[in-house]
């Protein structure tokens, strides 16, 4: 029984320590916020080949949002995605560029805040 106990202890620890993660690589970000967004993501050689072949346009260059604090850091994506695909239907567009994020730290217990900038694309 003892060692069932130190098991859940030792799960306990690695999940509040994944659950503290405060970023994710470029790589991590670029693979996964094209899945979590319903607008068309587009890397920047994308859309720069998108852009130079009149396929798109841009609507707003940089905008900028700063998504609500998750309980992840992968939770911060998905409210950033959220923000992306309301902001690109504002703007009327149909798709997005990345052009910077960053974790922010907001307090001083180290919680962080994910901003992310972007540009709103109107693509055929």
């Amino acid at each position: 029984m003892k060692s069932k106990g130190k098991l859940f202890s030792i799960l306990i620890v690695i999940f509040f320590l994944w659950s503290c993660a405060t970023s994710m690589t470029p790589s991590e970000v670029n693979n996964l916020l094209p899945t979590l967004t319903n607008t068309t993501f587009y890397n920047k050689p994308q859309a720069i080949k998108a852009l130079k072949n009149n396929k798109c346009s841009v609507l707003v260059k940089g905008r900028s949002y700063v998504a609500p604090i998750g309980t992840t850091v992968k939770n911060d994506l998905k409210n950033a995605a959220y923000g992306i695909d309301e902001w690109v239907k504002i703007d009327g567009g149909n798709a997005y560029s990345l052009v910077n994020y960053k974790w922010v730290t907001v307090d001083h217990n180290g919680s962080t805040q994910l901003h992310v900038d972007f540009d709103t694309m109107l693509c055929k």
